[in-house]
């Protein structure tokens, strides 16, 4: 089982590596395809808009289907279309390429989240997902140096490697994947409207996904503007900000790989209400150290806890069905999108209006409050089990 979640851990690295890969090319692409630096945007918006779309009908889809199969096709899909973006003639083509595999991601990485609580033993559910976090944190500190040092040879040249690695990750899917299908689900296959219906009946549903979109607000309203915050009272040059922001990803990987025996030793609801509470601490003073190295060592504590926190809430969001894992997973990756883009907008505002980042921070605490007393108020403190129905079935054909 452990090959299976390195695996993951592999999965989420590449999805997440192909999100911030294009970020540093803005600038080389922009004079490739004689655009503007604001229309440019959309060939960083148009995998994000692909992904928060299409992933609201990926999950019920999986939910019927065999997810190892969904997750080959899917891989599949994104290796062809990054592949293509590398030969992009055009800027339309481009965006048309980047939109196809964010579409093709919202098939992949559902079926990690949705896999996980299937194949491994409840006391491994949180750690498992930790690890496939690990996957995601480090291409997020990662991904943008990746994918300026493999520019450095050609703009081409982070897209064929990238779609070579999603190459190779087919083949181990294949491998060493066991097939997981809910026969029930199957058998009986419901719409996605149903799915959904179904998955909401649970009176915590809602509570938990607007306790988790609530923490994704005011999560990625401070983390859009740190950059600028740090040109803005530190003078930090592009490079600077880049390595500054490395600490933020290992941060990230150490609380996502090491955090399941913190939460394992304290609980998950000392660890959910407290994690919340410090994060919420160290943003609101952030902007008031007059350190850097203070800074840095927030922004490590930051991320530590945040990788912290967010396999738990994807194991307690995962908690509410055992027949609608892919649903759930997908539904919580679209929240996060559109917590990212409220946060983003709120930050912009707070931040033009007021000419501070404290106005940041400060929305940021808050809409941890506001998520904790949501999370407070579903009455969950740890996750629900959900015994097994006798017709669903992990059956290893790997």
């Amino acid at each position: 089982m452990n090959k299976i979640i390195t695996l993951f851990f592999f999965v989420m690295f590449v999805i997440g590596t192909d999100t911030f890969l294009i970020s540093p090319l803005l600038p080389t692409l922009s004079d490739l395809y004689h655009v503007s630096t604001d229309i440019s945007g959309w060939m960083v918006s148009a995998y994000a808009l692909g992904y928060a779309i299409f992933a609201f009908v990926a999950g019920p889809i999986s939910d019927n289907l065999n997810r190892k199969k969904v997750m080959m096709y899917g891989l599949i899909a994104f290796t062809i279309s990054t592949f293509l973006c590398g030969l992009a003639s055009s800027f339309w083509m481009m965006c048309a390429m980047r939109l196809i595999s964010g579409i093709s991601a919202a098939f992949v990485t559902p079926q990690v989240w949705a896999s996980i609580p299937l194949l491994v033993k409840p006391e491994k559910i949180v750690k498992s997902m930790g690890i496939a976090t690990a996957g995601l944190a480090i291409s997020q500190a990662f991904g943008l140096p990746i994918g300026s040092y493999l520019a450095s040879f050609s703009w081409n040249t982070p897209f064929f490697v990238l779609s070579a690695g999603s190459l190779v990750l087919i083949f181990l899917t294949l491998v060493l994947m066991p097939s997981v299908e809910n026969k029930q689900n199957i058998q009986n296959k419901e719409s996605i409207i149903s799915r959904y219906k179904s998955l909401f009946s649970n009176p915590k549903a809602s509570k938990l996904f607007l306790a988790y979109f609530l923490f994704q607000t005011g999560n990625f309203a401070s983390f859009n503007f740190l950059g600028t915050w740090l040109n803005d009272d530190y003078n930090f040059n592009v490079t600077q900000i880049g390595i500054a922001m490395l600490v933020l990803g290992i941060g990230n990987f150490c609380g996502s790989f090491f955090g399941s025996g913190y939460v394992s030793k304290i609980g998950n609801s000392y660890a959910l209400f407290g994690g919340l509470i410090l994060m919420g601490g160290l943003y609101f003073s952030l902007p008031y150290y007059n350190n850097i190295t203070f800074v840095e060592v927030a922004f490590f504590l930051m991320f530590f806890v945040a990788g912290i926190l967010f396999p738990l809430m994807m194991s307690l969001l995962q908690s509410l069905s055992a027949n609608a894992r892919g649903t759930i997973a997908a539904l919580s990756n679209s929240v996060m999108y559109m917590g990212t883009t409220l946060g983003a907008f709120s930050a912009g505002l707070l931040y033009h209006y007021f000419g501070k980042f404290s106005s940041v921070t400060t929305f940021t605490a808050i809409m941890y409050v506001f998520s904790i007393i949501v999370y407070k108020s579903s009455g969950v403190v740890t996750p629900v089990k959900v015994p097994a129905t006798k017709t669903q079935k992990v059956v290893n054909k790997g």
